[in-house]
């Protein structure tokens, strides 16, 4: 799996680690425990991210989603 966030060049270092850790499902404690910093400074650099306007993408592989033929796909 890989994430991209479009217009990341808007976010600060900081925003860009809170956003990915976000969006990979970790939760606001969790994440200032990583970041070494308060659970209130994550949530501020949260919303300052999300008022920048930015997008994630997840990218995910076919073969992992079973679209795309193999072996043990059921199309004949």
């Amino acid at each position: 799996m890989k994430i991209e966030i479009r217009g990341a060049e808007k976010l600060s270092f900081r925003e860009k680690q809170v956003v990915a850790l976000k969006e990979m499902g970790k939760g606001t404690d969790e994440i200032a425990k990583t970041l070494k910093v308060s659970a209130s400074t994550v949530a501020t650099l949260y919303n300052r991210a999300r008022s920048k306007g930015y997008e994630v993408v997840i990218v995910l592989p076919g073969d992992i989603l079973g679209v795309f033929g193999g072996e043990d796909s059921d199309e004949e």
